[in-house]
């Protein structure tokens, strides 16, 4: 093969990696999976979708839109995520923010790993991926303690992840046990209808605003910085149970807590609830652990054992497969665990994973959604970058 052919097909691999990385960003910011819910009591004229929610890799989103008719008018959408808990707990279900907390709150780091593996696979020589692969692996290992480990290292967390925790205690958040529900002033809900009766004409002051400067009133705050008030607001009414509300902003503490608040929020057990919470604190140490020693492993197998090579292209490319499993097993957690706290009880079950199924009254419908389209985008890509690799390794035997 001459020198003009091998340029070539460095070429061509090393821009189907680079349209790839670019599938892998849009790819977590879009949803991957969506599921809804329809029934005779959830009509098709208020509720074209069914009761539906998106999955991303960060988080569970509302799939519902907004409907505008004559007959009917909306100011908001109807959260969807919080109506679809409503209707799984009366069967015993927990709710969809206590499924899957450990690779959400990784989801960020697991995909920024997986882009340095696919730079790394990029490079031929051995030495210089070495010192690639080392100098991304360590830039990714540093963010991620600092987010899990320092105060307010959730402020290097990405916004969609913030923005569905908050939106999940935002169904209850401030309530204690035997009061009524507090409504926290800097929740997304209270947000959206000041801004809605400002553009009406009508000026709104929150009380909290009431006790400061005009001046800092006034002060705009980014969107995740409001996100992490509202989240701090409702640590420290509402905290963790058994441990002093100190809120030191960290994802770790984020975590543990929301893990617990979402599990209690309609069954709430605690003999039943803390065992769990301490199995999941673990597993956060665990991945994180995990993590580590599979980038120490990249970097020290992958230089002395060329077939760890191909691990760079290779795990990516398995992302589709990686989800259904993910996925499958989540949903058999939620159909297993069921809470005898809820209203009616039904037999263990699996919900359905792909195509509609029948739970009681309720149709399910659940299918892949653009972010998967893009993951399987991706596994196209690399297998071809893996087929010109391949060839163009041999041809230098």
């Amino acid at each position: 093969m001459s020198t003009t052919q091998k340029t070539g097909q460095t070429t061509l691999v090393a821009g189907l990696i680079l349209v790839a990385l670019v599938a892998l960003v849009m790819m977590y910011n879009s949803p991957i999976w969506w599921v809804s819910l329809t029934a005779p009591n959830y009509p098709e004229e208020a509720f074209p979708d069914g009761v539906r929610i998106q999955f991303h890799m960060n988080g569970v989103f509302n799939g519902c839109s907004k409907v505008n008719k004559a007959e009917i008018q909306e100011d908001i959408a109807l959260d969807c995520v919080h109506e679809m808990d409503t209707i799984n707990h009366y069967v015993g279900m927990y709710p969809i923010a206590a499924g899957g907390p450990v690779e959400r709150g990784f989801s960020q780091f697991l995909v920024a790993f997986l882009a340095v593996m696919l730079i790394g696979f990029i490079v031929k020589n051995s030495n210089q991926r070495t010192w690639v692969l080392s100098a991304g692996f360590a830039a990714v290992a540093i963010w991620m303690s600092v987010t899990f480990f320092t105060s307010n290292g959730l402020k290097w967390q990405n916004t969609g992840y913030i923005h569905a925790m908050v939106s999940s205690l935002d169904q209850d958040a401030g309530q204690k046990e035997g009061q009524e529900v507090v409504i926290d002033i800097g929740s997304s809900w209270v947000k959206s209808k000041k801004t809605e009766l400002a553009a009406s004409g009508i000026e709104v002051v929150l009380p909290s605003e009431q006790d400061k400067p005009a001046a800092a009133a006034n002060v705009e705050l980014s969107e995740k910085e409001s996100l992490l008030n509202s989240l701090q607001k409702t640590f420290e009414h509402g905290g963790m149970s058994g441990e002093q509300n100190v809120w030191n902003g960290s994802a770790l503490q984020l975590m543990v807590w929301h893990y617990e608040k979402s599990l209690g929020r309609y069954f709430n057990n605690p003999a039943e609830i803390r065992p769990m919470v301490k199995i999941m604190s673990a597993a956060i140490y665990l991945l994180f652990a995990a993590i580590i020693a599979a980038m120490v492993f990249l970097v020290v197998a992958g230089r002395r054992y060329p077939i760890f090579y191909w691990a760079l292209l290779l795990i990516p490319a398995a992302l589709p497969l990686f989800f259904i499993i993910e996925y499958s097993a989540w949903l058999w957690w939620f159909g297993h665990n069921l809470n005898d706290m809820g209203a009616f009880t039904v037999k263990p079950f699996m919900p359905t994973v792909f195509g509609q199924g029948k739970v009681a009254q309720f149709a399910t419908h659940s299918y892949p959604d653009i972010g998967f389209a893009l993951m399987l985008l991706i596994s196209v890509l690399l297998a071809a970058a893996g087929i010109i690799r391949n060839k163009e390794l041999k041809s230098v035997e």
